[in-house]
């Protein structure tokens, strides 16, 4: 269905409060609500803390990695629209199943197709989508959108500790699941379209075509953008910068809870630092879009993520509620730059005519680190019986991948008229 642009706002920021939706549901309820039940599966269904993070990373690895690629396929041959759409029903339907499993197969099985929803749903999709309707303010609606995960974020840990501790953890993931099913399907059919050229416009709402960023004189085959992206020194810089940095993110994101409890704080003011970091965050990710739009965005980057590795070592004294305070909003702050600024840089290293082929091979490859740190660190923890060691490795990781984004060499992109 076709809709009429309107007359007084352009309808790319429509598309940023669809992506926005997406990234808050699909990524910020996921991503960081769901450890809130990591404690509940412990205890109720005997988990190990390994384990419980376990499920997601061998998802990534045995479905994440190649679904990653053939959502960047499908994103450039059939559009976003409706690769979302598909995805949709992968987030939601496995939160459903997760209330009635008792065993760590139905987990590690359900996992799986959450982290399909995941790759469909998730930043891939709408990295594209926000990189296609917006050229020179792509920073700042991507800042908005990603403003989404934050915010998802944010509500997510008290919103699920509330509603585990009123529902039970079990009904809890039903709502959840039930929630994102009814708010993103009318989202993605009624809202979201794939390109402005769908409705008979232009990016940024310019009244003529703009000048065109390519790599390349055509789209690439799935192979083209393959050789392109493995030959370039870039593309292994930012996969290795963003691995790290993300690995270690993820890492204190999906222990904080688990952390804080060891250091005595209950799940419920647990719940509370967790969202006052990813409230932080929000504001990180404001101010990250205007600075990408004005600096060299590989240099925001690079400053983001040395700013995340700086902070973790305050967990030492996360004792004193003070310091785990200003732990949260100084990491948070931090984390404005996590995932927005991967495809900004991607794009002006690659141009966006293959920009789904390989920001989905960037993300395959980051995805490792995402979900490895996490295990690791659990892996840490049930040998030393603390995280000490474990925040010592992630710090060390993320500084390391702050150098590599650094060393990233910007290339002119070229201007097709």
């Amino acid at each position: 269905m076709t809709k009429p642009a309107s007359a007084g706002i352009f309808y790319g920021w429509w598309i940023v409060g669809a992506a926005f939706l997406n990234l808050f549901c699909a990524v910020g309820i996921i991503y960081y609500g769901f450890p809130v039940f990591y404690p509940a599966f412990v205890t109720s269904l005997g988990f190990t803390r390994a384990e419980v993070t376990q499920g997601f990373l061998l998802g990534f690895l045995v479905i994440g990695l190649p679904f990653g690629l053939l959502a960047g396929v499908l994103i450039d041959r059939i559009g976003t629209r409706w690769v979302i759409l598909s995805g949709v029903g992968l987030v939601g339907l496995p939160l459903i199943g997760m209330g009635f499993m008792n065993h760590f197969w139905q987990y590690q099985l359900l996992c799986i197709f959450e982290v399909i929803g995941y790759t469909l749903a998730g930043p891939i999709a709408n990295q594209v989508l926000v990189a296609h309707w917006f050229h020179t303010q792509r920073g700042r609606a991507m800042g908005y959108a990603y403003l989404g995960l934050g915010l998802g974020g944010a509500v997510s840990p008290p919103t699920m500790n509330w509603l585990l501790h009123h529902f039970g953890w079990r009904h809890a993931l039903e709502m959840v699941g039930a929630t994102i099913l009814l708010v993103l399907f009318p989202t993605g059919f009624w809202v979201t379209h794939s390109k402005p050229a769908d409705l008979g416009l232009y990016p940024d709402g310019a009244l003529v075509p703009v000048p065109r960023e390519v790599h390349t004189a055509a789209d690439l085959s799935t192979l083209g953008a393959m050789k392109v992206a493995f030959k370039d020194k870039n593309f292994w810089l930012l996969v290795a910068g963003s691995a790290l940095v993300i690995g270690a993110l993820n890492a204190v994101i999906q222990h904080f809870i688990f952390f804080l409890i060891s250091r005595g704080y209950t799940s419920a003011s647990a719940s509370r630092y967790l969202s006052m970091l990813l409230i932080a965050s929000l504001g990180g990710r404001v101010v990250v879009g205007y600075i990408a739009d004005r600096f060299k965005r590989k240099n925001t980057m690079a400053g983001f993520y040395f700013l995340l590795g700086a902070a973790i070592p305050l967990l030492y004294l996360a004792h004193q509620p003070l310091i785990a305070a200003t732990f949260a909003l100084l990491f948070g702050f931090s984390m404005g730059a996590d995932y927005m600024l991967i495809p900004l840089v991607t794009a002006e290293c690659f141009g966006v005519a293959s920009l789904g082929k390989i920001l989905a091979l960037v993300i395959m490859g980051y995805s490792i680190g995402q979900w490895i740190g996490p295990w690791v660190a659990g892996r840490i923890f049930d040998a030393h019986h603390s995280y000490d060691p474990a925040w010592k490795v992630m710090s060390i990781a993320a500084l390391l991948g702050s150098v590599a984004i650094y060393s990233i060499s910007k290339k002119p992109v070229v201007i097709a008229e």
